[in-house]
């Protein structure tokens, strides 16, 4: 820890116990030759109060986020809710009519929000999003895989692309500009892009993969199944180093931050805004965080989804299996991505934490493992 993390940690009641074995730990992989880079991020009271960049990273690089990005996507998707200008209780294809074919006329907006709308692996290319033909093209050849609203499966990116077409159509606006001008730009966080600018590429962290991935045996061995193969492929994920699909702004998966500005961003949901504005009152804040997914449970572990208006909740003491330290508080909320980024906020203890990472780990068991390990500290470092 240098003098100025330990001036900032003394200055804002942290443990400096915890917050050493947090930034060890954050380093670990970094240390070792494994993870190229990673930054971390911790907040309270709408400021920053611990960063760290490890490897190749500097405390401007920015990283891709992936899955983490369906917070900031969900939380633009509110501000419509509020006004009145669009209802969870609504059939989607009365929104987009080029939707309701193959039986996903009954699909309404809420099942998109909590992965319970049957479409869990319908196909998008990225760039087809801004050829408006493409885009409805896709929707309409889209076939359910089960009834909408009959159990819940991790939607990787297809409902949240759907939900920037709501937006755009309530709104009046494009999704990428709804999203910079009314929850970004609002809230001053200029190191958070939906839709990444030619411009700040230089500033983006490549993904990379590492590792080796555990083979059948292994997961045998730690009597656990092989992890179900999803489109979260590596060519999927290394197509993130191109400017073109940056630009993009992937809804459900392709939004770029540094952990400062991401931890922040959590910030403004624990208190409806920061300084800078407030765009969602306590009423909406309660509404959001509660579960909507009831007794559905994920598939791979058969532990309670806990899904709210497109957050995760912490919940009970399985909430490791969906991404918190084992010493979260029931009410953390918050949604993590591809790779192992971490992105979480704590009403209990008014902490936020961002972690972030290029490197991919091919054993996702390991993968795991550090989220958790880092999770349960950060929840701690309060003296």
């Amino acid at each position: 820890m240098n003098e100025a993390q330990l001036d900032a940690v003394n200055a804002n009641g942290l443990s400096v116990d915890k917050v050493q074995e947090l930034l060890t730990r954050a380093a670990k992989e970094v240390d070792v030759g494994l993870l190229p880079a990673a930054q971390i991020a911790l907040a309270k009271d709408n400021k920053i109060v611990l960063s760290a960049s490890f490897g190749e990273a500097q405390d401007n690089s920015l990283t891709c986020i992936f899955s983490a990005t369906k917070a900031i996507t969900s939380a633009a998707a509110w501000l419509l809710i509020q006004e009145g200008k669009l209802s969870e209780d609504e059939v989607v294809a009365d929104i987009i009519p080029e939707f309701a074919t193959n039986e996903k006329d009954q699909v309404t907006v809420g099942q998109l929000f909590t992965h319970t709308a049957g479409f869990p692996m319908a196909p998008f290319a990225p760039l087809e999003w801004d050829d408006y033909d493409a885009r409805m093209s896709r929707f309409a050849r889209w076939r359910l895989t089960w009834p909408a609203g009959s159990k819940f499966e991790y939607h990787p990116s297809s409902s949240m692309w759907v939900i920037a077409e709501l937006i755009e159509r309530r709104s009046g606006m494009g999704y990428r500009e709804f999203v910079r001008t009314r929850v970004i730009d609002a809230l001053g966080l200029e190191d958070i892009f939906v839709g990444l600018p030619a411009e700040e590429n230089y500033r983006a962290l490549p993904c990379a993969y590492v590792g080796d991935p555990l083979t059948p045996d292994d997961y045998a061995k730690m009597g656990m199944p092989v992890p179900p193969e999803t489109e979260v492929t590596e060519a999927a994920i290394l197509a993130f180093n191109r400017p073109d699909v940056r630009a993009v702004g992937v809804p459900g998966g392709g939004g770029f931050a540094t952990a400062s500005a991401l931890a922040l961003f959590y910030q403004a949901l624990l208190h409806g805004g920061n300084d800078k504005a407030t765009l969602w009152p306590e009423s909406t804040l309660q509404d959001v965080r509660r579960i909507r997914s009831g007794d559905f449970t994920d598939a791979l572990f058969k532990k309670p989804a806990n899904r709210a208006l497109g957050l995760i909740i912490s919940g009970d003491d399985s909430r490791r299996f969906r991404g918190f330290g084992r010493t979260n508080s029931p009410a953390t909320f918050g949604h993590n991505g591809a790779g192992g980024q971490l992105a979480w906020a704590d009403p209990e203890t008014g902490l936020s934490l961002a972690y972030v990472t290029p490197g991919h780990d091919r054993n996702g068991i390991r993968q795991g493992s550090r989220g958790v390990a880092i999770g349960s500290i950060a929840a701690q470092c309060l003296a």
